[in-house]
C-alpha cells in the first residue's frame, strides 16, 4: 500500500498521527486540507489518511468503539462523482466506521447529528454557510478534511457560490473570500495542508496552543419536578440547568403575569434539544391538570427546530408515549396524539392560534415586532437563539430584547447562557477557525468620548472600500460586520462571501478620526437593462439581482425604467450605542454626492417595513413605489421599495410610480393589507402625490351629501353609510394638506381601519385600547367635519332631504 502512496504524505501522516492522539485526549477536533487535481489520487491519501488517523485515535481512546462519518459533495460533476466513488470503494475496506454519503442539497438532515469523520469535497463550491453549519456536527477529537481544488489556483476558482454572485451586467465574480479561508487556514491552530498536486506539505498538523484535559460532570439535582427518565437525556450541566428553569413553567403565572424564559448559547451547545426535552417534561407535568397540553413552536425555518423534534421524540418514547409523526419536505412539523401535541407553525401565526406554551426558537432570526406580539399573545414563553453561530443571530438579538422586556413588571423573567460545547471541548481550534474565518463572533468597536464627540460635531469620514482592501483590514471588517450583527440583521456567511465576492456590490462606510466604524452600508449596481430582456420581464421572466428595475418593469410596467442605472442600498446599520444621532442620514447624503458624482439616475432600496425604518426613509427624500401583496411568513412583514431619482428621466418616472403606487394602495388595502399596523398604512397615504387642491364636491351626489349629514348627526351607523366614508377616506389621503380638513390622529386612524382597512369596531379597539363608543363618536365626528367641508354649511343649519331640482347624477359621483 505504501508503494502509491507518496514519502511526502507519509511523513503528513506521521504529523498528523501525533497530533490526533493530542487531539483524541483533549476531545477537540483537527482539521486537514488536501488539494489537487486528481481525483482518484485525493480519494485515496483521504481513505489513507482517516485510516491512519482512527488507529491513532483508538489507541488513545481505548472504549470508543463507533466511528461514523459523513462525506458530501456535487453529484452534478463527473469528477465529484469519480473522487466520491473511489473513497467509498477504499473506505469500505474499514467495515468499523459507518461512512454516509450525500450531496449538500440534503445535508439539512444531519444537523441534528453528530459524526467523528466529516470530508467535504470543495472541489467545485465553496458555500460559505456549508462551512458554518457542517463542521460542526463532528464530535471532539475528530476530523475535518477538506478537499480543494489546486491550491496555488483556488484562488481564482469559478465556484458556484461565486458565478450565482453575478448580474448580466458583472459577469465575472471577484475572488477574495477564498484568498481570506486560505488566509485562516494557514494560520490557525490544529490544522494541516497537503498538495497532492506537488507532494509536498504546504502546512503541518499540529497543536502549537496550551489545552486543557477534557472534563464533564452532570449533577442531577435530587428534587426535580420532571421524572429522571427526562433528566437523563441531558448531556451537559448547562441542559440540566435549563431543565430545572423550564420546571417553573409548569405552574400558571399569577393572574397579568407571563412567564418567559431567554436562552441564549453558541452553536453547538445544545440548546434546541435542552429546549425539545424540556417541553416533554412539561407535557408530562401539564397532562396532570390538563387532558391535552398543546406546544406551539415557531422559528425562521421548519429546519431549525429538528433537533428539538428529534430530542422530544426520544424523550417521549422513553416515557412511553404514543404518537404521530407529521413530517411536511422532509422535516418533522408535528409529534401528535390524543394526549398532547407539539407543532411548528410559521411566527406569523402564533399570535393567532391558542396555545399552552410556545417555544420561539432561533428568536433574532424573527423580527423584533413580531417577537413582541408573540410574547403579547401568550402567558409562557420560551425564547431561545444562537449567539455566534451560522445563522449569524448575534448577541444582539438578547442584549436588545432584554432591555426592553426587563422594564416590564407583568413578566417573571428567567435568563440563562449556555456556555458549554455539546460535542467536544472548550477553545476547540476549530469552532475558533470557523468564528474568525465566517465572523461568527464579530462585534463593533468600543467608542471612547473622542469618537462620541465626532459624532455630535458630524466630524465624520465617508469611507469607499475596495473589497480587497477590506479583507485585508480584518480589524475594521470585524468592526463593520459587528455592526449587521448588532443591528439585528439576520448575517449569515454567506452575507460575508457576497461581500467579498459579487462583482456589483460595494461596501461604504461613516468613521470616527480615531478609525472606528459606526456606520455601514453596502449597496448593489443595478440596471440598465437591455430592450430585449426588459421585454422578458414583462411577461414574467426573471434576471439575477436588479431588484428595483424588476419590480418596476414587471409591477408598474415602465418600460423606459430599464435603461437607467442606480444604487441599491442592500443593507444599512449604524453602530447600536450611536443610534438615532443623524448618522444614517449623513451617509445617506455622502451616498447621493457619490451618485451624483458618477452620472447614476437613481438610489433606492427594498426592506421589510416597519414604523421606525420607514420614517427614517421618508425623512431622508426617498419614495415608496411598491409593496409586497403579502406578509413575509417569518418576519411578519410587508417588503417595502423606495427610491430617490437623481436624473430627471429617473424623477419623471418616479414621480409616475408615486401616483400608481398610492392609487393601487388606497384601491387595495381592503384585500391586501387589511392587517396591515395603522402606523405604517398612515406613512403611506401621507405621502406624495396629492391629487386634489379643490373640494371633490363633484364626487358626492345629493342623497350621499344627505346621507352624509344624517350620519353625522347621529341616526346613522357606520355600516349605513360605510359606502359613504370609503369615499371620504380615498379622498382625504387624496387631498393636499393645505387644503385637507384637519383630523385628529385617532380620527385618521379610524377612517384608516373603519373605512380602508374594513375592521371591526372590536378590532379598532384592540389597535386603539380606545372604548368602543368613543370610536364610534369619533366616526359621527370625521362626517361632521366633511359635511362642513363639502357643503361649507354648518350640520345644524342644514335642511334635510333632497329635492328634484338638486338632483344631477354623474359618471364621477360613482
Amino acid at each position: 500500500m505504501n508503494s502509491s502512496i507518496p514519502a511526502s504524505f507519509l511523513k503528513f501522516l506521521t504529523q498528523c498521527g501525533r497530533a490526533s492522539e493530542k487531539l483524541a485526549r483533549y476531545r477537540i477536533r483537527g482539521m486537514v486540507v488536501i488539494s489537487g487535481s486528481n481525483p482518484v489520487k485525493m480519494a485515496s491519501l483521504t481513505y489513507r489518511l482517516i485510516y491512519y488517523y482512527v488507529k491513532k485515535w483508538r489507541r488513545v481512546i481505548k472504549d470508543k468503539k463507533e466511528f461514523t462519518g459523513l462525506y458530501i459533495y456535487h453529484d452534478e460533476f463527473d469528477d465529484a462523482v469519480s473522487m466520491r466513488n473511489e473513497f467509498e470503494k477504499q473506505i469500505g475496506k474499514l467495515g468499523d466506521i459507518d461512512f454516509q454519503f450525500t450531496v449538500y442539497e440534503k445535508s439539512d438532515k444531519y444537523l441534528g447529528t453528530t459524526v467523528s469523520i466529516l470530508v467535504m469535497d470543495l472541489t467545485r463550491d465553496l458555500k460559505p454557510n456549508d462551512l458554518g453549519r457542517l463542521i460542526g456536527i463532528v464530535e471532539g477529537g475528530g476530523l475535518i478534511v477538506l478537499l480543494t481544488p489546486p491550491w496555488d489556483k483556488w484562488d481564482e476558482f469559478k465556484t458556484i457560490f461565486k458565478m450565482n454572485l453575478t448580474v448580466p451586467q458583472y459577469p465575472e465574480p471577484r475572488h477574495v473570500f477564498i484568498k481570506w479561508v486560505k488566509k485562516h487556514l494557514l494560520e490557525f491552530d490544529g490544522i494541516g495542508i497537503y498538495d497532492a498536486d506537488n507532494n509536498r506539505i504546504i502546512k503541518r498538523l499540529e497543536l502549537r496552543n496550551e489545552y486543557k484535559p477534557y472534563e464533564r460532570k452532570i449533577d442531577i439535582p435530587k428534587n426535580t419536578l420532571f421524572p429522571s427518565g427526562v433528566y437523563e437525556h441531558a448531556l451537559t450541566m448547562d441542559q440540566v440547568n435549563v431543565l430545572k428553569i423550564i420546571e417553573e413553567f409548569y405552574e400558571k403565572p399569577p393572574p397579568g403575569k407571563k412567564k418567559v424564559l431567554v436562552l441564549t448559547a453558541d452553536r453547538g451547545r445544545g440548546k434546541s434539544c435542552a429546549v425539545g426535552i424540556g417541553a416533554v417534561g412539561l407535557i408530562h407535568l401539564l397532562r396532570k391538570v390538563k387532558p391535552k397540553p398543546r406546544v406551539l413552536v415557531t422559528a425562521p425555518e421548519p429546519s431549525n427546530i429538528q433537533s428539538l423534534m428529534m430530542l422530544a421524540m426520544k424523550v417521549l418514547d422513553k416515557l412511553g408515549y404514543k404518537y404521530d409523526v407529521i413530517r411536511r419536505d422532509g422535516n418533522v412539523i408535528e409529534l401528535r396524539s390524543d394526549r398532547f401535541s407539539i407543532e411548528y407553525w410559521e411566527p406569523l401565526n402564533i399570535p393567532k392560534i391558542n396555545g399552552d406554551v410556545v417555544i420561539v426558537d432561533e428568536a433574532a432570526g424573527i423580527h423584533v415586532p413580531l417577537l413582541y406580539k408573540i410574547l403579547e399573545s401568550h402567558k409562557r414563553i420560551i425564547f431561545s437563539s444562537t449567539i455566534h453561530g451560522y445563522e449569524g443571530a448575534g448577541r444582539g438579538f438578547s442584549v436588545r430584547f432584554l432591555k426592553r422586556i426587563k422594564n416590564s413588571k407583568d413578566i417573571i423573567l428567567y435568563e440563562y447562557e449556555m456556555t458549554e460545547p455539546i460535542r467536544y471541548n472548550y477553545n476547540d481550534p476549530i469552532e475558533n477557525w470557523q468564528f474568525k474565518t465566517l465572523l461568527l463572533d464579530a462585534e463593533p468597536a468600543e467608542l471612547s468620548e473622542e469618537d462620541l464627540k465626532d459624532i455630535e460635531s458630524g466630524n465624520l469620514v465617508y469611507v469607499e472600500y475596495a473589497p480587497e482592501e477590506l479583507f485585508n483590514n480584518e480589524n475594521e471588517l470585524r468592526q463593520l460586520f459587528g455592526i449587521y450583527v448588532l443591528a439585528h440583521y439576520r448575517n449569515e456567511p454567506d452575507d460575508l462571501g457576497m461581500i467579498a465576492d459579487a462583482p456589483h456590490h460595494l461596501v461604504r462606510a461613516a468613521k470616527t478620526r480615531n478609525g472606528k466604524i459606526v456606520c455601514a452600508v453596502q449597496i448593489a449596481y443595478e440596471g440598465p437593462i437591455d430592450e430585449a430582456t426588459a421585454t422578458e420581464l414583462l411577461k414574467g421572466s426573471k434576471i439575477p439581482g436588479n431588484i428595483i428595475p424588476d419590480r418596476f418593469l414587471k409591477h408598474l410596467r415602465y418600460v423606459d425604467f430599464a435603461k437607467t442605472k442606480g444604487w441599491r442600498i442592500v443593507r444599512i446599520a449604524t453602530h447600536p450605542a450611536v443610534q438615532g444621532r443623524g448618522i444614517g442620514s449623513w451617509i445617506l447624503n455622502r451616498i447621493r454626492d457619490e451618485a451624483v458624482r458618477l452620472g447614476l439616475d437613481w438610489i433606492g432600496s427594498g426592506f421589510g417595513v416597519n414604523e421606525q425604518l420607514l420614517r427614517f426613509w421618508l425623512r431622508n427624500g426617498f419614495i415608496p413605489v411598491h409593496i409586497s401583496p403579502d406578509r413575509n411568513p417569518v418576519s411578519g412583514e410587508y417588503t417595502i421599495l423606495v427610491i430617490q431619482p437623481i436624473s430627471e428621466v429617473a424623477r419623471r418616472l418616479v414621480e409616475k410610480a408615486a401616483g400608481e403606487f398610492k392609487s393601487k394602495i388606497l384601491n387595495s388595502i381592503p384585500v391586501n393589507y387589511r392587517e396591515m399596523e395603522p402606523e405604517i398604512a398612515l406613512l403611506i397615504l401621507d405621502s406624495e402625490p396629492y391629487v386634489y387642491r379643490d373640494k371633490p364636491i363633484h364626487m358626492f351626489t345629493p342623497v350621499a351629501i344627505d346621507r352624509l349629514w344624517t350620519y353625522c348627526q347621529g341616526p346613522m351607523t357606520f355600516e349605513a353609510a360605510a359606502d359613504i366614508m370609503f369615499k371620504i377616506a380615498r379622498i382625504h389621503w387624496l387631498l393636499h394638506p393645505d387644503v385637507r380638513p384637519k383630523l385628529t390622529r385617532l380620527q385618521e386612524i379610524v377612517l384608516l381601519t373603519k373605512s380602508l382597512q374594513a375592521l371591526t369596531w372590536d378590532e379598532v379597539h384592540g389597535i386603539t385600547r380606545v372604548p368602543v363608543k368613543e370610536l364610534q363618536k369619533e366616526g359621527h365626528e370625521i362626517a361632521c367635519i366633511y359635511f362642513n367641508y363639502l357643503t361649507s354649511l354648518e350640520p345644524d343649519k342644514y335642511v334635510p332631504g333632497v329635492r328634484d331640482y338638486m338632483y344631477e347624477f354623474h359618471e364621477s359621483n360613482i
